[in-house]
């Protein structure tokens, strides 16, 4: 089997870019493919859950709204890089999380690597 690493940078509401970008990352989850998602720098955003779509203000579900539905997905645990540990997002966050260390041998380890 495939192993895919998605590191995820675009904030929660950057409506369309994020929405294709998890969409992508389910459907690889979907057919087969052992995807793991890394959230970085602003995509540590999607972890507020706390926002409600709404069709008045947004075009697009929610990012943050999409990342819920991980586990169905086996998507879970969601990577966190050690860094990002104090984050107020993932401190506050009810995702299960791994805290990993992002580096060569880390990214080696994949089949694939996906970075949007």
């Amino acid at each position: 089997m495939k192993t895919v690493l998605v590191i995820l940078t675009q904030a929660n509401l950057n409506s369309m870019q994020i929405h294709e970008s998890l969409s992508a990352t389910m459907v690889l989850a979907t057919f087969g493919s052992e995807v793991k998602i890394l959230l970085q720098d602003a995509a540590l955003s999607l972890l507020k859950a706390d926002l409600a779509f709404d069709g008045l203000k947004h075009a697009f579900k929610l990012g943050s709204n999409m990342v819920d539905s991980f586990e169905f997905y086996d998507l879970t645990p969601i990577l966190i890089e050690n860094k990002n540990k104090n984050s107020k997002f993932v401190s506050q966050s009810e995702q299960e999380l791994e805290f990993i260390y992002l580096n060569s041998t880390f990214i080696q380890s994949f089949d694939h690597v996906l970075y949007w």
